[in-house]
C-alpha cells in the first residue's frame, strides 16, 4: 500500500515576512538604544519611535522591556555556542579550527559591537533564569575553545586553556571601543593577528603539574 504523501509545510506568508522581519528591526534597534542609554533608560515607546510604529506595536512583539532583554542576550549566546559548535563538526585540524573559531567570534564582534556593550553592561538586569541559562550556555562556548587548546597543546592545564579562552574574547569583544570604522578589514585583520599570535604561546607555558610552587619560607 502506498504511503500518504505528506503535505508539504505552508508557505511563508508576506504578512509573517513583514512581521519577522519588523521584529528583526526591533531587536537591531534595541541593541542599539540599550548600548547607548543603558536598560533603564530605554522605553519601549523609545524603541517604536526609533522604527517608525507607535509605541503599542511594539507589545505586539514583545510583551515588556524585560522579554526584549531575554530575547538579546539569550539568543546572540544561543547562536555563538552553535556557530562555536558547527566550526568544531566541519573541521578535523586543531589548529585550522582554532583559526576557524577566532575567525567565527571575529564576524560576530565586528557585526554586532551594540550586543556585546549590552551584554557587558546588562547581564544582571537579565530574570534570574534568563541569566542563568545565558551564563550556561557562555560556559559551553567557552568549553569548545578550551577542548580546541588542549587538543593542539594536551599537556596545557584546562585552567590556562580556559583563561586564555577568555582573555581572546576580551580582546575580540573589545571592538565597541577598538574597531576603526574607517576601516573594518584593518580592525580584523589587526585583532585576528594579535589573537592568533597569544594562542599560540600556548606550547611556552608549562604543565601544570611541573609548575614551581611557593612555599610559605619562600615568601
Amino acid at each position: 500500500m502506498q504511503e500518504p504523501a505528506e503535505a508539504a509545510p505552508p508557505a511563508t506568508t508576506r504578512r509573517s515576512r513583514a512581521k519577522a522581519e519588523r521584529r528583526a528591526q526591533l531587536l537591531r534597534s534595541a541593541a542599539r538604544l540599550i548600548a547607548e542609554r543603558g536598560f533603564a533608560g530605554v522605553r519601549l515607546e523609545d524603541l517604536g519611535a526609533a522604527v517608525g510604529i507607535s509605541g503599542p506595536a511594539v507589545y505586539r512583539h514583545f510583551p515588556n522591556k524585560d522579554a526584549l532583554l531575554v530575547e538579546l542576550l539569550v539568543d546572540i549566546s544561543r547562536r555563538l555556542l552553535a556557530g562555536g559548535t558547527a566550526v568544531v563538526a566541519h573541521t578535523t585540524d586543531p589548529r585550522d579550527t582554532l583559526e576557524r573559531l577566532v575567525d567565527f567570534h571575529l564576524d560576530f564582534a565586528l557585526g554586532d559591537p551594540d550586543l556585546i556593550r549590552v551584554q557587558d553592561r546588562e547581564l544582571h538586569s537579565l530574570p534570574d533564569d534568563a541569566r542563568r541559562e545565558v551564563r550556561l550556555t557562555q560556559r559551553r562556548y567557552v568549553e569548545i575553545w578550551v577542548g580546541i587548546l588542549c587538543r593542539i597543546t594536551p599537556d596545557l592545564a584546562e585552567s590556562d586553556a580556559r583563561t586564555m579562552a577568555h582573555a581572546t574574547f576580551g580582546l575580540i569583544n573589545s571592538t565597541p571601543h577598538s574597531a576603526d570604522p574607517r576601516s573594518p578589514e584593518g580592525t580584523r585583520a589587526v585583532l585576528r593577528l594579535m589573537a592568533l599570535s597569544a594562542l599560540a604561546a600556548a606550547p611556552q607555558l608549562q604543565p601544570a603539574n611541573n609548575r614551581p610552587t611557593t612555599s610559605t619560607e619562600d615568601r
